[in-house]
């Protein structure tokens, strides 16, 4: 997506590639296990990224896809889970959450088409549910993207390329009252590979003033956006084998959709002499318009096709308010936390509903939500001896549900409360070396509409079942920090996380399901590895096991979608005289597609590259290589029934979204 590589964050007025001394953060005596990081804005810069989205591959293990048109949610994958579109693991830019409760198309429905990566100054991560901070949506992982305070200068880039590709972004930051103003403004449009134009437009801006630090200052952000496109949905493979669909064609050229968020937020941070402050409020909206076909002509025959809408309007807002005291009791460093979070989300409405190209023909369940959420914890660290600290935390959190659907069967109330420990003991460091310990539960919140339901809403009468509203996980983690060879970063995480029931709303058919309790474990080996100062090597390897723990003879026991291995790989260089630029592989391993195993996806490996020359301090010219090697291979793949135009009945099939073939960016960034 970008091929900007200065850390243009930093105070440096030089656009300068990146800076592979700095690309990494020391955690020795702060992190609390060995799956949490940072990556920094210098870090992101190097990576030639397609979506925004993808931005997230820089934590460690995680695969971010695509299965539709790039105006949706991506597909993320981790630790052994299929995500869809980011339940279970958690994310924030600039102190707002991005996953969405209740969502019309799935839950915890994460869009980050709107993050502007060039502005991004640092993403911290953390996987598995140790943390008390964390809450919903967290047990696979979290991350915490937040926007730079200032640039130097003002910066203006152009991106063009194949396929209708053309972006533009102007950004800057000049002092206003003591503080600074950043302004950042995004326009875009691409076609992509595809033989009905995928016609991506979007704007999205963010306008953020603030003075001080993050830890002693505060900040009021803007951000708004606002997305249209035309989606190539996953294609049944055998209409690809008969010829009666192109790889990069469509079988419903009328899917798509139209999205919108706007969001306000503000930020606010006081150290004191052993006391550290933080609160941040927040509000926005959001819309979304959704069009798919994924089984053609199976349930209500051709024409009209089996297309349907998935809409919500929501507006939410939330808080988030601590307060750590740093202490001696008798001999020991101590630090006491405590902290409260809350959130309510209004939709008005969020339904499904039967259309043929776009045209509403009938509604299967339009519902008003309204949805709370309260989240008290309290965490304690103690230094325990110079090689000895533990951090010890609980968490409760109460839920409730209002649901006023168009059937009034399927309206009502819920509520639930969860209360989740957390432990962790950390060795060391000896020799730059630390050991960590960590066990905690988490959980994960359902589809608000699963919790109230009591009939099939497609006819009516079917009864069906409800399900509770929070979902307990429970996880251990052994991990490794190490630098015994100076410039040479690497942690090792072996971990496990059982989740009590995957319980999952299914918004294609407005209905829920409760499917098997899981155990998920394996182990994450991540590395930085500055050899000089003009080149770096990074490599992140990931296994993972993943069956469901009640054991079916019949059915099977794997879990659809959960990827047992996977690589990033990159190469850094800079400082070559003018010449600066990256290569980086991703592997996604093999699937599987249904519980007995017997069908499985295929493995990809795809390269991408950059070169850069070095105009001036100023100036620079970038060229981005996706897919270098051409790999026709798949983004995602899946296993279900669907029925094409020719044929009278229902047919298993693999159906598949394909990689973007080979393409080209250029970039020009000048700053003023």
């Amino acid at each position: 997506m970008m091929a900007m590589s200065p850390a243009f964050a930093h105070e440096s007025v030089e656009l300068s590639a990146v800076e592979v001394r700095a690309r990494a953060e020391n955690l020795e005596g702060i992190a609390a296990s060995g799956s949490e990081g940072v990556v920094s804005s210098q870090r992101l810069a190097a990576v030639p990224i397609l979506r925004p989205g993808e931005a997230l591959e820089m934590v460690p293990g995680l695969i971010v896809t695509q299965h539709a048109g790039d105006g949706k949610a991506n597909q993320y994958f981790l630790r052994g889970f299929n995500l869809d579109h980011g339940t279970d693991f958690a994310t924030y830019v600039g102190g707002v959450p991005v996953n969405m409760p209740t969502h019309a198309h799935g839950q915890g429905y994460t869009d980050l088409n709107f993050l502007i990566p060039e502005l991004v100054e640092r993403i911290s991560f953390r996987k598995g549910p140790y943390f008390a901070e964390e809450g919903d949506f967290s047990s696979a992982g979290a991350a915490h993207i937040d926007y730079v305070r200032k640039i130097d200068g003002t910066l203006g880039q152009v991106t063009l390329g194949q396929n209708g590709y053309a972006r533009s972004l102007l950004a800057g930051s000049p002092e206003v009252a003591g503080g600074h103003l950043l302004y950042g403004l995004e326009l875009f449009h691409n076609d992509g590979p595809w033989q009905v134009e995928e016609h991506y437009r979007k704007i999205n801006g963010v306008l953020r003033y603030s003075q001080g630090m993050p830890n002693d200052g505060f900040s009021l952000t803007g951000m708004a956006y606002r997305g249209r496109w035309t989606s190539t949905d996953q294609i049944a493979q055998r209409a690809i084998f008969s010829g009666a669909v192109d790889r990069f064609g469509s079988l419903d050229p009328t899917t798509g959709g139209e999205t919108h968020r706007y969001s306000l937020s503000g930020e606010w941070a006081k150290r004191w002499e052993k006391a550290q402050s933080k609160a941040n409020v927040w509000w926005l909206q959001s819309g979304l318009d959704l069009w798919s076909n994924f089984q053609y002509c199976l349930n209500a025959g051709c024409p009209p096709g089996d297309q349907f809408k998935q809409a919500e309007r929501r507006q939410a807002g939330g808080f988030a308010v601590s307060h750590a005291m740093f202490d001696r009791w008798g001999g020991f460093e101590v630090e006491n936390s405590i902290g409260l979070q809350g959130r309510i989300d209004d939709l008005n409405p969020v339904g499904l509903y039967t259309t043929s190209a776009r045209q509403t023909l009938s509604t299967v369940r339009e519902d008003k939500v309204t949805q709370r959420s309260l989240g008290l914890w309290a965490q304690n660290e103690m230094h325990w001896t110079e090689w000895f600290r533990s951090v010890q935390g609980l968490r409760a959190d109460t839920y409730d549900f209002t649901v006023n659907s168009n059937l009034a069967a399927n309206s009502g109330k819920a509520s639930d409360q969860m209360v989740t420990p957390k432990l962790s003991l950390i060795f060391g460091p000896w020799h730059r070396t630390e050991l960590y310990l960590n066990y905690g539960h988490g959980f994960h919140s359902n589809d608000a509409r699963g919790t109230t339901i009591r009939v099939d809403p497609a006819d009516g009468v079917t009864p069906v079942q409800a399900v509770k509203p929070l979902v307990r996980t429970k996880g251990y983690e052994l991990g490794l920090r190490s630098e015994i060879v100076p410039g040479w970063q690497s942690t090792v995480a072996l971990w496990q996380l059982d989740s009590a029931s995957e319980l999952l709303f299914v918004g294609d058919a407005g209905t829920t399901e409760a499917s098997r309790p899981s155990r998920r474990y394996g182990v994450e080996w991540t590395n930085l590895y500055v050899l000089s100062d003009w080149l770096a090597l990074d490599a992140d390897l990931a296994w993972s096991h993943a069956r469901f723990r009640d054991h079916d003879p019949v059915a099977g026991d794997f879990i659809p979608g959960a990827v047992a291995t996977t690589a990033n790989i990159g190469l850094t260089l800079d400082h070559l005289g003018p010449w600066f630029g990256a290569v980086r592989l991703r592997y996604f391993g093999p699937r599987p597609l249904i519980e007995d195993n017997s069908v499985r996806s295929g493995a990809s490996a795809l390269t991408n590259l950059r070169l850069g020359y070095k105009f001036s301090r100023r100036t620079q010219l970038a060229l981005d290589i996706y897919n270098l090697f051409d790999r026709k291979v798949n983004d995602i793949e899946y296993w279900y029934d669907s029925q094409l135009v020719s044929e009278g009945a229902a047919v298993d099939d693999r159906h598949v979204h394909p990689t973007e073939p080979r393409s080209l960016r250029l970039s020009f960034s000048h700053r003023f």
